[in-house]
């Protein structure tokens, strides 16, 4: 007799081949629309399955947590970051969280150097020209922006997507420094062509482009507060493809138009999708929705890694993308 399959549960759609995998291998129930479950659909859906596939979208804190039925036993995250989920109260109800870390590192990265290069050189002030039909041609003084060549590149962050930026921006001839919490082994500084800073204030002062590449945790919210963006040069720019709660939105705004810092690139938000609404007026700003992993590739690899995340645990093993505590 065959032995029983999983029941899973998938909060939203995802890429039709990773969804038809699941149906293939699990008891899988799939999302029928692409809109975020509510909190009740979220409770039932820890009450009712062995293991749940959420996204960044929801919040599984732990009062969630706590509503988890018996046969709960994996949290398979379709995504790399969980400080959506409550990984701690889980492990204490005996529930495994599993990632998909490391496919989304050069996606990312691509969209960084994108968001240098966009504010920078005033793309989006070109493209609304064009789209608009008001362009009456060229001109030696239209739209000048700065080149990135030569200019100090500060990584906040130095970890797979910092260094994946890293490699880029020397590519482009920037000059490369980050601030981490622990600094590389000398051989990957060298190989890096990096400058590690101690002091994160000391190198936000200096630094020509600001590029948030740190996870949300704790200790990084509002890194980038108003004390330290003040300390930025009123030339200088900052990108943020990380997570939105690392920088104070709110005065990154006011800062931008009061012509404190030249200009942002952001691909995340503080407060989800709920944005700023004085950022949107703003010429030196590049706002983007989310979109720096948008990739079939890597869509499709995050979720062959949640399957094999699902099956080996169903196999009896554990899964190989385990979050525990210590790596928050």
């Amino acid at each position: 007799m065959p032995s029983q399959r999983l029941s899973v549960v998938v909060t939203r759609r995802l890429p039709e081949p990773v969804e038809r995998r699941m149906q293939e291998l699990f008891d899988v129930r799939l999302r029928e629309d692409d809109t975020p479950m509510n909190r009740d659909e979220l409770a039932a859906a820890l009450r009712e399955s062995d293991v749940l596939v959420p996204v960044i979208t929801d919040r599984i804190d732990a009062g969630l947590v706590g509503q988890a039925g018996e046969r709960l036993r994996l949290i398979a995250n379709y995504g790399a970051g969980v400080d959506h989920i409550d990984v701690e109260t889980a492990r204490q109800r005996g529930i495994l969280v599993s990632n998909t870390p490391g496919v989304l590192t050069d996606d990312t990265a691509d969209m960084t150097m994108a968001l240098i290069l966009a504010v920078t050189r005033r793309l989006p002030e070109g493209l609304a020209v064009m789209q608009s039909g008001d362009w009456r041609g060229w001109s030696p003084t239209a739209f000048l922006g700065g080149r990135i060549a030569g200019r100090r590149l500060g990584i906040l962050g130095m970890g797979r997507i910092g260094q994946a930026v890293a490699r880029r921006a020397a590519a482009f001839g920037m000059q490369v420094h980050y601030h981490n919490r622990r600094r590389l082994r000398p051989e990957i500084e060298e190989a890096l062509c990096a400058t590690w800073w101690e002091s994160l204030d000391q190198m936000v002062a200096r630094m020509d482009v600001i590029s948030v590449n740190c996870p949300h945790t704790p200790s990084t919210f509002h890194l980038m507060n108003a004390r330290r963006l003040k300390l930025m040069k009123p030339d200088a720019v900052i990108v943020n493809t990380s997570r939105g709660e690392v920088i104070d939105e709110n005065a990154l705004t006011r800062m931008l138009r009061a012509g404190e810092i030249a200009g942002a690139g952001l691909d995340v938000y503080e407060r989800g999708a709920e944005i700023n609404p004085r950022l949107r007026d703003l010429k030196n700003v590049v706002l983007l929705p989310h979109m720096g992993s948008a990739t079939v590739e890597g869509r499709l690899e995050m979720g062959e890694k949640v399957i094999i995340n699902i099956k080996t645990f169903d196999d009896g093993h554990r899964p190989p993308d385990l979050v525990v505590p210590a790596m928050l």
